[in-house]
């Protein structure tokens, strides 16, 4: 039986690979602590022939000697002596896989592959030549190859325009887990929370499977928040600044852009958050950009009708927001802390936009949940000097679902002032947009809207929390 929690899409993608009748070369990424390693032996854990991780920082000849260890491992022959090149490194693993009996597939993994290709040491050729002199002439092989370092994996293997143009056969950007996998993966784990603490517990860490894996059974959300955030010895008391150092060159820049988004809950344009952060535009920044993107750590979110220059970019890791705004000034503030912050009006303004964030990840469950799945819409912010709307779902039924999303401990109710507030976002979409299609107000809310005078004339959708964790 499997111990993978989710990730369906991408175990049909490796069953794939598996099933096909010929040799497959896969590129997996995805931020730190996201289960790629986890992923990729659990699925193949009967399959892998060979296998070896890049050392953190390690230079070519610790790299090197890292492999021809595995190798040695792998054909029980400690006399091997180290090759002179990559090149020759790789005929040594040809060879051990010419003796390997069977037609079964043979899963060759090489796990954080951008930290073995150290600069002037060719790994990247080597390899290039094994697979298209080697690999492709079987039937039986798989090639996994992993990495942390975004930028590498895509630029230098997707985008290859040497010996890997157009090699890979399938690709896997791993990002982190959804409500549903959440949820079960607590499960798995024997911990018994409601969904809204398991919401809370989200907005906190995300869903990152390494964090979720340290929550303590039998600890309440505080508790288990103080003891990972607030004590001088938990784990992400200050795993903010290994985070962006183990993954990005000049990750200085990247932290720039990170923390400048995390200083505001509305988003910014490009042209905003250049001028905010300081960093010139031009090729550089694009590039850090774009590497946070692929991350997921920032989401653009296209405004209507994609007009490029409004589109907005926001924080979307949630442990990142969390550790600026609270961590980073309380700790070791140890049991108690999360409890005192959390009653503070700093905390109502961070949940409102967490909670936000989180449902813009999870547009796909409320469109289920709307039973609007099926119908064409494209999905965008829109706001003018007026009014903002965080999620418009634009629709081929002449439907348009205006989305307010609220995060409250209790039903949401609808006060006169918050519906002029409502109408006056509907009057400036209709004038601003010029749309003849139904506006449809729909709301998001955790425990749901209190029937009213207010609601019952605005709302044509109420969802809860639970439309959120839809598989």
């Amino acid at each position: 039986m499997s111990n993978i929690v989710g990730r369906i899409e991408e175990q049909n993608i490796l069953r794939q690979a598996f099933e096909n009748d010929k040799s497959e070369l896969i590129a997996l990424y995805g931020r730190r602590r996201i289960g790629k390693t986890f992923l990729i032996r659990e699925f193949f854990k009967k399959s892998i022939v060979f296998e070896v991780t890049g050392l953190y920082n390690g230079n070519m000849k610790d790299q090197f000697e890292n492999y021809i260890k595995e190798v040695k491992k792998r054909t029980k022959n400690s006399d091997i002596e180290l090759p002179n090149s990559w090149l020759d490194a790789f005929t040594l693993l040809e060879e051990y896989l010419d003796s390997l009996k069977g037609s079964n597939k043979k899963v060759v993994f090489i796990d954080e592959f951008p930290w073995i290709a150290t600069a002037k040491s060719k790994f990247l050729m080597a390899f290039e030549n094994f697979w298209n002199t080697y690999c492709t002439k079987r039937q039986d092989i798989i090639v996994v190859i992993c990495g942390s370092a975004a930028s590498y994996m895509v630029q230098k293997i997707i985008k290859n325009k040497g010996g890997l143009h157009n090699r890979i056969t399938r690709k896997i950007r791993l990002l982190s887990f959804n409500l549903h996998e959440t949820e079960l993966f607590l499960k798995k784990n024997s911990i018994k929370y409601t969904r809204y603490d398991i919401i809370q517990i989200y907005m906190t860490l995300g869903g990152v499977p390494h964090y979720l894996e340290k929550l303590s059974k039998g600890k309440s959300v505080p508790q288990n928040i103080d003891s990972l955030c607030f004590s001088k010895d938990g784990l992400l008391n200050d795993e903010f600044n290994q985070l962006y150092v183990s993954l990005f060159d000049d990750s200085e820049r990247h932290m720039k852009i990170i923390r400048t988004l995390a200083g505001t809950n509305k988003g910014l344009t490009r042209n905003e958050l250049i001028e905010k952060s300081g960093i010139s535009s031009g090729g550089d920044f694009t590039l850090k950009l774009d590497e946070l993107v692929e991350s997921g750590f920032v989401t653009e979110y296209p405004y209507y009708q994609n007009k490029n220059q409004l589109t907005l970019y926001r924080l979307s890791d949630e442990y990142s927001k969390f550790y600026l705004k609270f961590i980073d000034n309380n700790k070791d503030g140890g049991e108690g802390t999360w409890q005192r912050l959390s009653t503070t009006p700093s905390y109502n303004s961070w949940s409102g936009f967490v909670f936000e964030t989180l449902c813009l990840k999870h547009i796909y469950q409320i469109k289920k949940s709307l039973r609007i799945d099926a119908i064409y819409s494209t999905n965008s912010s829109w706001f003018n000097d007026n009014a903002q709307v965080d999620l418009l779902i634009d629709r081929d039924d002449n439907v348009m679902n205006l989305c307010e999303i609220k995060f409250y401990n209790a039903p949401y109710t609808i006060d006169k002032k918050y519906y002029l507030n409502l109408k006056n976002k509907v009057a400036e979409l209709q004038k601003d947009t010029n749309t003849k299609k139904n506006i449809f107000i729909t709301m998001v809310t955790t425990y749901g809207v209190n029937d009213n005078e207010y609601s019952k004339e605005l709302v044509q959708n109420n969802l809860d929390m639970d439309a959120l964790f839809i598989e």
